[in-house]
């Protein structure tokens, strides 16, 4: 990785230089060619960010966890842990800002991964406060079966009226 940026710098100063002569030869502002030099930084970094995901994360062994929220008066969610193959993996604690994003329909990428195909056994733990500000805690636990192709894993949280309660749920997405 620390190449890659050697790579990035190293050609950052060629594409400078080579506008600065271009710039003399052709007498365009200065101006001007560095917003173009800058155009063209700003692409070299979008294309780094994606190869460097592609290459630490590719797409026959990435599995992405994601947060949906579809809750109203039972439960106001506080943090999130997550547990993959008996390990904790990540955990989260929620802002009301951040609250009110997912409550508007916004979905959160909580975890992304590397797994061997196979099934695999995933848990998380909700916190967060009811009605009178009664406090909950609840557990899902699912499997998955990764194979070659990337997995989405969407752990929804959502009212239950006819318990006046919240529920979890794991959805797989493909």
């Amino acid at each position: 990785m620390r190449l890659l940026r050697e790579s990035v710098l190293l050609a950052f100063l060629l594409i400078m230089g080579i506008c600065r002569l271009q710039a003399a030869e052709q007498e365009t502002p200065v101006a001007d060619s560095l917003e173009d030099l800058k155009k063209q930084v700003l692409s070299i970094n979008r294309e780094l960010f994606i190869l460097e995901e592609d290459l630490l994360f590719p797409a026959s062994t990435q599995v992405a966890f994601f947060v949906s929220v579809d809750v109203g008066y039972f439960f106001k969610l506080d943090s999130i842990k997550l547990k993959v193959d008996g390990e904790w993996v990540t955990q989260y604690l929620y802002t009301d800002r951040e609250m009110d994003a997912l409550k508007r329909g916004a979905v959160q990428r909580l975890h992304v991964d590397n797994f061997t195909t196979g099934e695999h056994e995933v848990v998380a733990v909700v916190v967060g406060y009811g009605p009178e500000k009664r406090e909950y805690k609840l557990a899902v636990t699912d499997t998955f079966e990764k194979d070659t192709d990337a997995k989405l894993i969407e752990i929804q949280i959502r009212d239950d009226a006819t318990k006046e309660q919240p529920a979890l749920a794991v959805k797989q997405w493909n």
